[in-house]
């Protein structure tokens, strides 16, 4: 994976969950943490705050379905 093709993905999607890219780009969890964290370092990505839980009361959520990024312009 490119770390141009997360850019472009962001870009055109502007926020997105932390488990739609590892779909998307078939990875897990961890490996796209570093890629983002490249993108955050230069200022182009930042991390949405993390919400305890999807909006249901059970509280046993996948942080990874909480986790959002987002590309900054």
């Amino acid at each position: 994976m490119i770390l141009s093709q997360i850019r472009d993905y962001l870009r055109q999607r502007q926020r997105v969950a932390l488990r739609d890219l590892c779909n998307h780009f078939q990875t897990d969890t961890d490996a796209l943490r570093a890629m983002l964290a490249v993108w955050i370092n230069k200022g182009k990505v930042r991390k949405m705050p993390v919400s305890k839980n999807c909006g249901s009361s059970c509280c046993k959520c996948d942080a990874a379905l909480t986790e959002f990024y987002e590309w900054v312009d």
